[in-house]
């Protein structure tokens, strides 16, 4: 393993690709049905889209216009990387399938990328779409990433998520059915959660056919209904102290199924638009604490 730890990203990676490969992210123009009103309006609670990928990928350019730029950017110090077009934002399984597919056959259509990395809510994905990306996953892998947030209903109902971890069960096991790479995501800290419960959803995780998953701490970003219910006063909201965060992690590192890669912890929302927590910690900071704590254990 890259670390003595748990699996980590890298070795995820190098079990699929030789060389190095990288993310480029894409933003396809999509929306999400917890906004149209299909769902909901206003979204997720926390969610404020401009936090994942600020300045990159714009919806106005094409496809493979965003590679391009994606290239240029990272060849100049890795020439000979590889890469993985990321569609992140927002829900990239909500449209048409013709629609869809044709997306992701463009990203597909450049010999440099190697495969796809597909974000997406877990009450999106249909069997339709599920059987035609089974049948691109023949020629270059495509990954699945389900926002799962949280195991706990309450805690779904509570951040206006409008699904519930039923739904990604279900989801889970359809897309691992398939033969596709499965990758799940969760927020630690959510309102409501104590610890004993964000440690249930690490057991729950653990006993689904899943490859990968992230984690990051809930941060407090402008312009969500989250930061305007902290801001007012109307939710308590208890937010991590990173000493308190580390240990968290540190036991969720025990707990988890071995095998699955944890690709991070945290994350860091752009300065201009996080409220808080502000750590003031770089990755590789939070990585070198993290690791200390683990070598305690």
């Amino acid at each position: 393993m890259s670390n003595p730890y748990y699996k980590d990203y890298a070795d995820f990676l190098a079990e699929r690709f030789d060389g190095k490969v990288q993310k480029i992210t894409v933003n396809a123009g999509f929306t999400c049905p917890n906004r149209d009103g299909t769902l909901g309006r206003g979204g997720c609670s926390y969610c404020n889209n401009r936090s994942f990928s600020p300045t990159t990928g714009v919806a106005t350019q094409s496809i493979s216009q965003q590679i391009i730029d994606g290239k240029r950017f990272f060849r100049k110090k890795y020439p000979e990387m590889r890469y993985l077009a990321y569609f992140q934002s927002y829900t990239n399984t909500y449209g048409e399938v013709e629609r869809l597919l044709a997306l992701y056959k463009e990203a597909l259509a450049d010999d440099e990328v190697v495969g796809l990395i597909i974000g997406t809510r877990p009450d999106c994905m249909p069997n339709e779409l599920l059987t035609r990306l089974a049948e691109l996953n023949k020629f270059k892998p495509i990954i699945i990433e389900y926002g799962a947030e949280s195991s706990h209903n309450s805690t779904l109902a509570a951040v206006n998520r409008c699904h519930d971890w039923g739904t990604t069960v279900d989801a889970v096991m359809r897309t691992h059915n398939a033969g596709l790479t499965v990758g799940l995501h969760f927020i630690l800290g959510l309102p409501g959660e104590n610890r004993e419960m964000m440690m249930q959803t690490v057991d729950r995780l653990s006993q689904l056919p899943i490859d990968c998953v992230k984690f990051h701490q809930l941060q407090i970003i402008k312009g969500t209904q989250l930061a305007a219910d902290y801001m007012s006063g109307k939710l308590n909201i208890h937010l991590f102290e990173v000493d308190e965060y580390i240990l968290l992690c540190a036991d969720i590192v025990s707990h988890i199924r071995p095998d699955i890669a944890i690709e991070r912890f945290v994350s860091q929302s752009p300065d201009n638009l996080l409220i808080a927590p502000r750590w003031g910690l770089k990755n590789y900071e939070f990585t070198h604490r993290l690791f200390n704590a683990l070598a305690l254990k």
